[in-house]
């Protein structure tokens, strides 16, 4: 089973959701970004790098987020696990991948079209967030 790694990116109490643009099948669907964990690199490595490749920023990875049913299946080749992180460089901005950035307040995760793995995690993702009242 393949990793795929997500930032649950916060700050003031707001996370950040992502609006996919390809592929095609998962356009316009919201995610938690991040991607593909490479050959040699471990979880937080792999986070760093995609959040940099993808929305120019770079983030501090904190605490994984942790449920009785993660990490959330993806497909039968693919799982998530997901990451609270802040940003410390570089304000996030829209790459190739995706066309729209928003901050949402844990309450209001529900307000956009989640891609369905990063839907299964937002109870974990709210409780996360609620409980690390500091970010």
């Amino acid at each position: 089973m393949s990793v795929v790694v997500g930032a649950v990116i916060v700050r003031d109490g707001r996370v950040l959701a992502a609006r996919r643009t390809r592929p095609a099948e998962l356009a316009g669907q919201w995610e938690f970004p991040g991607g593909k964990v490479e050959e040699g690199e471990n979880l937080s490595e792999a986070l760093v790098r995609e959040l940099q490749e993808e929305l120019n920023s770079t983030i501090n990875v904190l605490d994984e987020v942790r449920d009785p049913g993660s990490p959330w299946r993806i497909s039968d080749k693919h799982v998530l696990q997901l990451f609270l992180a802040t940003v410390v460089a570089g304000e996030p901005t829209p790459g190739a991948d995706h066309d729209q950035l928003r901050w949402l307040l844990p309450a209001r995760l529900g307000d956009v079209a989640w891609l369905p793995s990063d839907l299964l995690a937002l109870p974990a993702v709210r409780r996360a967030v609620e409980g690390r009242a500091t970010l």
